[in-house]
């Protein structure tokens, strides 16, 4: 069976609303890629600092909260001191990180990078994600594919797309690594020779 694989590229960071005191309204925030450290005695605070696009005004995003800096790798606490970039980006590319801070967030546009694939032929596509958008598996397929909601929808009911481990398709959504099975399982599929035709 042949296996390619399909990257998510994203072109920026997630749209990020929160409450500006200063505005007196949700406004959009960017994150200024530096975090903020804290230390008192035995216990240690982290923020990555946001800025209003408005006002410029600051809002710190808690990263850690109260912790014992012994606990902490040694790596990690000497990343969050030089403001490491990429660090940085990766709490600001998890939405559901930012959600449960009291933001909300749109998925940034993206592009699937990675070979076609040939429905007639049997093929495990591995997408995989940099960061943890959770955005639908589905989505991913019927974009790069190029198929609408129904031809897709038949496809899975038909057996010909199913995600490696048999979990729910229409459910899944990717973090880091999805494997997906594409082409023809059976020669009972109904709904294959009509897909594949168009």
């Amino acid at each position: 069976m042949k296996t390619v694989i399909w990257e998510l590229k994203f072109l920026s960071a997630p749209k990020t609303m929160h409450y500006c005191k200063k505005c007196g309204a949700r406004t959009e925030h960017v994150s200024s890629e530096a975090f903020r450290i804290n230390a008192q005695g035995k216990s240690l605070d982290v923020w990555l600092i946001y800025r209003c696009v408005r006002c410029k005004t600051t809002w710190n995003l808690t990263i850690l909260s109260r912790v014992n800096p012994g606990s902490l790798d040694r790596g990690l606490l000497e990343r969050f001191t030089c403001n490491d970039g990429e660090l940085a980006r990766r709490y600001a590319m998890d939405t559901d990180f930012l959600k449960r801070n009291g933001a909300e967030t749109e998925v940034p546009p993206y592009d699937v990078t990675g070979d076609e694939v040939d429905l007639a032929r049997k093929t495990t596509v591995r997408i995989i994600s940099r960061y943890p958008l959770g955005i639908r598996v589905s989505k991913i397929l019927r974009e790069k594919l190029f198929l609408s909601r129904k031809n897709f929808d038949e496809m899975v009911q038909g057996g010909l797309i199913r995600l490696e481990d048999g979990s729910d398709i229409n459910k899944s959504r990717l973090y880091r690594e999805a494997n997906v099975v594409i082409g023809r399982f059976s020669e009972s599929c109904s709904c294959s020779d009509t897909i594949l035709k168009e």
